[in-house]
């Protein structure tokens, strides 16, 4: 099993009841308190990056339709519902479409015997991202020899901004 494979089993495994993705912003989300295992939203929203909006809404279409409430009503997530965001903001950066996801999310909560239809959706995402990771891989090439291509004419680049100040 690869280190990938291994990682993704221990975020299925820890959120059999699963729980998104994490803004690309520069800086990291806040880490989470150690020992602690209840968030509010707006906690959950800091971490991950995602809008109150979106958690909802993921609620709603099964992608994570298990989510405790207190009692005055207010969501309250766990840390294995971070853990699930995560794999699911992954799963959102490969490209996966939505409808795929909430599958994936319906054969983890289904149990061991879907271990084989989830590896086989896992699969033809790597796919698909293998793929696209060639073509980027090709439009870099054509790129770098464009720019090869200018700096060796002795064009006058363009002056770098400047940052200070």
């Amino acid at each position: 099993m690869t280190v990938t494979q291994t990682t993704a089993v221990a975020i299925e495994e820890s959120a059999q009841a699963p729980a998104g993705t994490r803004d690309c912003s520069a800086e990291p989300p806040p880490p989470r308190p150690e020992g602690r295992d209840g968030y509010t939203i707006s906690e959950v929203v800091a971490f991950t990056g995602l809008t109150a909006h979106t958690l909802r809404w993921y609620e709603r279409i099964g992608l994570m339709p298990h989510v405790d409430r207190s009692h005055t009503g207010q969501r309250r997530y766990t840390n294995r519902d971070l853990d699930w965001l995560d794999l699911v903001g992954k799963l959102r950066l490969t490209g996966m479409p939505v409808a795929d996801m909430v599958r994936y999310a319906e054969l983890v909560r289904a149990g061991e015997e879907t271990y084989g239809e989830r590896y086989a959706l896992l699969e033809a995402t790597r796919r698909d991202v293998r793929s696209r990771i060639a073509e980027l891989q090709e439009t870099l090439a054509v790129l770098d020899r464009k720019i090869d291509f200018y700096a060796q004419t002795g064009c006058r680049l363009p002056a770098a901004p400047d940052t200070a100040g």
